[in-house]
C-alpha cells in the first residue's frame, strides 16, 4: 500500500508541480499513520529460551512468555513475540523450565511463621531426651516466659507411645512449657503450665481429652483440651504478627509458593495481613479461611465474603475431628491398634450444622477438616442438607484421608472438594496401617477422589510438613518418600499424572479458592506468578526430581525471590 500510494505521490507531483509541496505532505502523513498503527507496542518482560508450561487446558507448552503491567500478555514462539512487541527488558531463560506459581491450596501460614519466630523445632527428633536438649539450646538463647517447641512425633520415636511430663518437670519446675504434636492435636506440657490452666485429673472438655496416669495427668492434651493453656498464653503483639507473616512469605517465596491457602484466620491476622498487603511488604496472595470464633466470624457475616487479588476472604474453616497420629481422627470402627477406641467429636453434627446453615444464608464457602471415615460421613451428612446436585459452590472437606467407599460417590454427586496433602500419606505410611488394619485400601485414596469431580487440589498443611510443593508433586506422582522409598510406592493405583499432580498445585488449587479467573495458568490476561525450576518435572527422571530446585520465584512481574 505504501508504494502504491507513492507511485500515487509522483505522479501528482509531475501533472500538477505547483501543489507539490501539499501532495507530499499529504501522503507523508499517510505513510507515517500507516506505519503507526503497525509499529510494535512497548511490553515490560520478555522470557525466552525456556520451556513455558501454561497449564491452560490444552496443557500447551511455549518457548517464550511476554509480560506487562504485572500480567501474562502472551506466550508464543520467540520470532512472533518479537516482531509484535518491543521490551524493556528481555530474560534469556539458558533452557530452564517455568511454570505457574505454585499454589498450596491447605497451610498454616501465620502459624509457620508465627512458630519460626517463638518455638523450639522438634521436627525429626528421635525421643523424648532429643527433644529436650533442643528446648535447653533454644530456652539459652531464646529466654522467655514461656518454653514453646513444635514438631515432635512419638510414631518416630523407638517407644512409639506418647510421653509424659517427668523429664520436663525435673528440667523445667518453674517455667511453664508447651510442645505441640507435629500434626497440631496433642501437646506435651509439664505441671507449671497444667497449675496455671487449672488442669487437674477431674477436668473434662468436650471434644477433647486429657490423659491420665495413676490419677494425675500425663501432660498430654488432645485436639480442644489444648484451647485451655493457648488460652493462658498471651497473644502476638502487632510487631511480631508482621514479623510471622514476612518470614513465612520469605520461606514460601524461597520454594516457589505464591499463594496460599491459610486454613484458619483471626480478625486480628487478618488485619496484619491486609496492613503488609496495603504497604507493598506482603506480597503473597492469600485465601484466608475465617476462624470460627464469634469475634473473627460476626463482623465478616455482617459484612459478606471480600474478594480481591491479593486477599480472598469467603471460607469458613471448622473441624469435625483429630489427626490420625495422635488417634483422635473420628472412625467408624475402632482403631485396630487400640480396641474400643474411635477418636474424638470435635465439633458435634448440630455445631456443623449451625455453621452450614450460617454459611449458606450469608454466601460463603465451608470447608471442614475430616480425617476419619466417620467425620467424612458426617460431614457430607451435613453437607447434603445444604448442597444441591450440580451446585458450584465449592465446599471442602479438608484432608479426606479415610473415606469409607460407600462415600466416595457423595463427593461427586453434591460437588464436594476434597482438598488433600499428598505428603501425608508418605509421612504416616509407616505405621498407619497399625492404626487403621484393613481400612488402609480405602485411606489417601487421591487418584479415587479426584475421579468424582474431575480434578483436586493439593497442599501441605505446614508446618504440620515441610513446605515444599516439589515434595508434593513427587509424593502425589511416585508415592515416595524423599528418600525414594518404598520400591514401586504406596498405594500406587491411587498416584496422579506427572500432569495432574501440576495442576492440582496450579490452576485446581487455584479453583479450589475461587481463584482461577485470575491466577493457576500463564494465560493472557491473569497474573504473571510464575516460577523457573533448573529441572523439568514433567519429564526429567524419577531420582531426579527430589534434587530439583528453585531458581526464581515472580509475584505480579516481579521477582521475589
Amino acid at each position: 500500500m505504501v508504494e502504491s500510494l507513492l507511485t500515487l505521490n509522483d505522479y501528482l507531483c509531475f501533472k500538477f508541480a505547483p501543489m507539490r509541496f501539499l501532495y507530499s505532505t499529504f501522503i507523508l502523513l499517510i505513510i507515517c499513520f500507516i506505519t503507526a498503527c503497525n509499529a510494535p507496542e512497548n511490553m515490560d518482560l520478555l522470557l525466552y529460551n525456556g520451556k513455558i508450561y501454561t497449564v491452560d487446558s490444552t496443557f500447551s507448552v511455549s518457548g517464550a512468555m511476554v509480560v506487562h503491567q504485572g500480567r501474562v500478555v502472551e506466550t508464543g514462539s520467540l520470532a512472533d513475540l518479537k516482531a509484535k512487541y518491543h521490551f524493556t527488558e528481555e530474560k534469556d531463560l539458558e533452557g530452564a523450565f517455568v511454570y505457574p506459581g505454585f499454589i498450596d491450596a491447605h497451610c498454616h501460614f501465620f502459624g509457620y511463621g508465627l512458630g519460626a519466630e517463638t518455638r523450639a523445632d522438634l521436627t525429626g527428633t528421635t525421643s523424648m531426651r532429643e527433644v529436650v536438649e533442643r528446648l535447653m539450646i533454644w530456652h539459652k538463647e531464646h529466654p522467655t516466659p514461656w518454653i514453646e517447641g513444635r514438631g515432635w512425633d512419638q510414631n518416630d520415636w523407638t517407644v512409639k507411645e506418647f510421653p509424659d511430663r517427668a523429664l520436663l518437670d525435673s528440667l523445667f519446675p518453674d517455667i511453664p512449657v508447651m510442645l505441640t504434636r507435629v500434626d497440631g492435636h496433642a501437646m506435651l506440657v509439664n505441671g507449671k503450665a497444667l497449675r496455671m490452666a487449672g488442669i487437674d485429673a477431674t477436668t473434662q472438655v468436650s471434644g477433647g481429652s486429657i490423659l491420665v496416669r495413676e490419677g494425675s495427668p500425663t501432660g498430654i492434651l488432645i485436639d480442644n483440651a489444648i484451647e485451655l493453656v493457648r488460652d493462658i498464653i498471651p497473644e502476638a503483639d502487632t510487631a511480631l504478627m508482621y514479623a510471622a507473616l514476612l518470614r513465612a512469605q520469605e520461606d514460601c517465596h524461597a520454594v516457589g509458593l505464591t499463594m496460599v491457602a491459610d486454613a484458619g484466620l483471626r480478625d486480628k491476622e487478618i488485619d496484619a495481613v491486609r496492613h503488609l498487603q496495603g504497604n507493598g511488604r506482603l506480597s503473597m496472595r492469600i485465601y484466608a479461611m475465617l476462624n470460627p470464633d464469634p469475634q473473627t466470624l460476626q463482623p465478616w457475616l455482617a459484612s459478606g465474603p471480600s474478594f480481591d487479588e491479593q486477599l480472598i476472604v469467603r471460607s469458613i474453616k471448622m473441624y469435625a475431628d483429630g489427626a490420625l497420629g495422635s488417634r483422635g481422627a473420628l472412625m467408624l470402627e475402632p482403631y485396630s491398634d487400640r480396641p474400643g477406641e474411635f477418636g474424638l467429636e470435635v465439633n458435634d453434627v448440630d455445631s456443623l450444622r449451625r455453621m452450614a446453615a450460617l454459611a449458606r444464608k450469608h454466601g460463603f464457602q465451608l470447608n471442614v477438616h475430616c480425617i476419619g471415615d466417620a467425620a467424612v460421613r458426617r460431614t457430607l451428612d451435613v453437607y447434603s442438607g445444604f448442597l444441591e446436585p450440580g451446585n458450584d459452590m465449592r465446599w471442602r472437606i479438608e484432608h479426606a484421608q479415610v473415606v469409607h467407599p460407600d462415600d466416595l460417590s457423595r463427593f461427586g454427586r453434591l460437588g464436594v472438594i476434597p482438598s488433600v496433602q499428598a505428603t501425608h500419606a508418605t509421612s504416616d505410611m509407616y505405621w498407619a496401617e497399625e492404626r487403621l488394619g484393613p481400612r488402609i485400601s480405602h485411606a489417601y485414596a487421591y487418584r479415587d477422589l479426584m475421579k468424582e469431580n474431575g480434578w483436586i487440589p493439593n497442599g501441605t498443611d505446614f508446618p504440620i510438613e515441610r513446605i515444599d510443593p516439589l515434595l508434593t508433586f513427587y509424593a502425589a506422582v511416585f508415592r515416595k518418600d524423599a528418600r525414594g522409598w518404598p520400591e514401586g510406592g504406596f498405594q500406587p493405583e491411587n498416584a496422579l499424572s506427572r500432569e495432574e499432580a501440576l495442576r492440582s498445585m496450579t490452576v485446581w488449587a487455584a479453583r479450589s479458592c475461587f481463584a482461577e479467573q485470575f491466577t493457576g495458568s500463564l494465560e493472557a490476561g491473569k497474573v504473571a506468578d510464575f516460577i523457573i525450576l533448573d529441572g523439568d518435572i514433567i519429564t526429567a527422571e524419577e531420582k531426579i526430581i527430589p534434587s530439583i530446585k528453585v531458581a526464581e520465584t515472580w509475584s505480579g512481574g516481579k521477582r521475589v525471590y
